[in-house]
């Protein structure tokens, strides 16, 4: 117990001597906090005149040709990369110009943050010198949004796409906050879609966010005399409607289209935003633009990348494939427009109920 008392008290923390302390006190009162790296409500760029693929807005403007891109999915519900790089491959290869990353079609709402970041970089890395790479990096959180686009453009991603916040919703002074802590982070397409958040995004909240040099444009689904609002102002449109997309391009003075359709048809959809009005050619494709949204997309999308082969009939819930006569009209469809127009090289298939595996569990 002695021996013990006695390494206690070594032990024991030596303050400063007593006339030391004076000087320890002025040292001290001397000490200031250094200053913070990042002023309230303001975004460091992270290095974002450095990072990979650095584009403008400007640079985006002029594509015609955006393709909402699909992810696949294997057995065990992780990305099937190997489908997916075909599909883009694909979409290269027949001229479309940009890709949607986790768009609705792309499925970003069944990711998580970590899967979704993960893909844009993936994209970026296998084919971001041969196409442009828009991540969808939205949220109906500001918070989320911010964060996720930061780490969009740090993986290198051309443009981020965002939508307003939906479910909760938001002020129209709300909104524009909103866009106001994104747009300053790199080039920027606002996607409005009513139909899918609640809340239209109105031409005054467009005609504010306009003044940013980040924002490249819109993606319009409410109409194409919506869309001949904003581009008789010089605001760049892209329909978001493929059964309304070639009239917008050639009537009302849209840029192009972000489309679904172009996932089975690139060819087709290159020939109608590219080579002039095409009446006969628009005409061919509505029924199976409109077999594509019978229901909710991307459920027919799915589908039909199944039935050509192209992906396997893996779907995530709360997705399920259309029913076996809706499969049996998409076979009609392949073969009034030609199966060489269509994307893959294996016959179109019908496919059993039981050929499909649906994904619930945690992956």
């Amino acid at each position: 117990m002695k021996s013990y008392s006695v390494c206690l008290r070594e032990s024991v923390l030596q303050l400063p001597w007593p006339d030391c302390v004076d000087s320890y006190k002025r040292r001290i009162g001397k000490w200031k906090p250094p200053q913070a790296a990042v002023k309230p409500n303001s975004h460091l760029p992270m290095r974002s005149f450095e990072v990979k693929n650095r584009t403008s807005a400007e640079d985006m403007k002029s594509l015609r040709l955006i393709t909402a891109i699909k992810t696949p999915y294997l057995p065990d519900g992780r990305f099937d990369l190997e489908a997916y790089d075909a599909l883009v491959n694909m979409q290269i290869a027949n001229g479309a110009e940009g890709v949607v990353v986790g768009g609705t079609t792309g499925e970003g709402q069944l990711m998580s943050w970590d899967e979704h970041i993960m893909l844009i970089g993936h994209t970026v890395n296998c084919f971001g010198s041969s196409i442009k790479v828009i991540g969808n990096t939205g949220s109906n959180s500001t918070r989320e949004a911010i964060h996720a686009t930061e780490q969009g453009f740090a993986v290198g991603m051309h443009a981020a796409l965002h939508i307003n916040p939906y479910y909760g919703k938001t002020s129209v002074e709300g909104m524009v906050s909103h866009f106001d802590n994104v747009l300053p982070m790199g080039p920027t397409i606002i996607y409005n879609v009513p139909g899918r958040t609640g809340q239209d995004i109105s031409p005054r909240v467009i005609h504010t966010l306009a003044q940013s040099p980040n924002l490249a444009g819109v993606k319009e689904c409410v109409g194409n005399d919506r869309v001949e609002q904003y581009t008789d102002k010089g605001i760049v449109v892209w329909s978001g409607n493929d059964d309304q997309c070639h009239d917008a391009r050639w009537n009302h003075g849209a840029t192009g289209v972000i489309s679904v359709t172009s996932n089975l048809l690139p060819g087709l959809m290159h020939k109608l935003m590219f080579e002039g009005k095409n009446t006969e050619l628009n005409s061919k494709l509505l029924p199976l633009i409109n077999w594509l949204f019978q229901e909710p997309n991307p459920i027919a999308l799915n589908t039909a990348l199944a039935q050509l082969g192209v992906v396997r009939p893996v779907f995530r819930l709360p997705y399920v494939p259309l029913p076996s006569a809706q499969r049996l009209e998409f076979v009609n469809l392949v073969k009034k427009i030609g199966r060489e127009s269509f994307v893959g090289e294996k016959d179109v298939q019908v496919l059993d109920d039981d050929d499909f595996i649906l994904i619930g569990r945690p992956y």
